[in-house]
């Protein structure tokens, strides 16, 4: 039954992921034409207004009521600085590009899962993360960075994003033996929502139709995602999911191919097939070990 349960876990990941990826890729093009800011404040209304919708009065009382709420508190405020960075970012990387930087996070993740929460990570997930990783790095094609093709600056956000995100997953982790995937996005965005709205009103550009609709439309997917990510870390270890998160990059390259036109090198190719048979490599492992248990 463990192993039933990891194995769902990771496919939720995988669905999880497949989200985030759409959803930073429609922030990437929103990104060209209206401030960060607005684009996160819209992001939070959309999921604070569905939190609200679906929860009611219950989830505001559970909010409240929270023994975990600073927590809670503190970990927004560690996952909105890492939206800032992001986004700040990505008009100046191209996509695939950057969200291959971004997946520094899930070995970032493990490191601190066994310092914090004392997880033990197994030398089979061990092997999956540093072979999913070495993938990352091949899919990188660094020579662009070596040669001075992109900014320095945005490539240092990138990176800060990782490191913040790898530890608020840390914190999800925490949170989510005392509360709900509701009370958390609750939180989470509600935080956000205040964070940006005087922001928003300072550097406000009204968006056009098509502007409009991608703003609610990737708050819709956020939240998919985030509740879809919170099923999957309830299912499996941080260190599985830190394979798993890998997934995310064959969805950045093809999105980036078919809505910002980037022509991914052989090294793209190269690198997906070695992630790929880093995350297939752990499935199949842990599989082996359910049957055995």
């Amino acid at each position: 039954m463990k192993g039933n349960s990891m194995i769902a876990g990771m496919l939720l990941g995988v669905g999880a992921y497949a989200l985030f990826a759409l959803n930073d890729a429609a922030y990437k093009y929103l990104a060209e034409t209206l401030p960060v800011a607005q684009a996160l404040f819209f992001r939070s209304l959309t999921i604070t207004a569905g939190c609200l919708i679906a929860g009611r009065g219950r989830v505001v009382a559970a909010v409240v009521a929270s023994p975990v709420l600073k927590r809670m508190l503190f970990r927004s405020a560690i996952t909105l600085i890492a939206w800032l960075c992001y986004f700040n970012a990505a008009p100046q990387l191209p996509f695939a590009q950057m969200m291959t930087l971004y997946f520094a996070a899930p070995i970032l993740t493990t490191l601190l899962a066994i310092r914090i929460l004392g997880e033990r990570v197994s030398t089979v997930r061990w092997v999956s993360i540093l072979l999913g990783f070495s993938g990352v790095v091949v899919a990188a094609d660094p020579r662009g960075l070596l040669v001075g093709q992109t900014a320095a600056w945005a490539i240092g956000l990138v990176l800060i994003a990782a490191m913040l995100w790898a530890y608020a997953v840390i914190l999800m982790r925490q949170i989510i033996r005392h509360e709900g995937a509701l009370v958390q996005m609750l939180v989470q965005n509600a935080f956000s929502l205040v964070a940006t709205a005087l922001w928003t009103a300072m550097v406000w550009v009204t968006p056009t139709p098509l502007e409009l609709f991608l703003l609610v439309f990737t708050g819709a997917i956020a939240a998919g995602g985030q509740l879809v990510q919170f099923a999957a870390i309830r299912r499996a270890p941080v260190a599985v999911m830190a394979v798993v998160e890998y997934s995310g990059l064959v969805w950045a390259f093809l999105l980036g191919w078919l809505i910002f036109a980037d022509q991914p090198p052989m090294a793209v190719y190269f690198g997906a097939v070695i992630i790929l048979a880093a995350g297939m490599f752990l499935v199949l492992m842990e599989h082996r070990a359910g049957r055995r248990a």
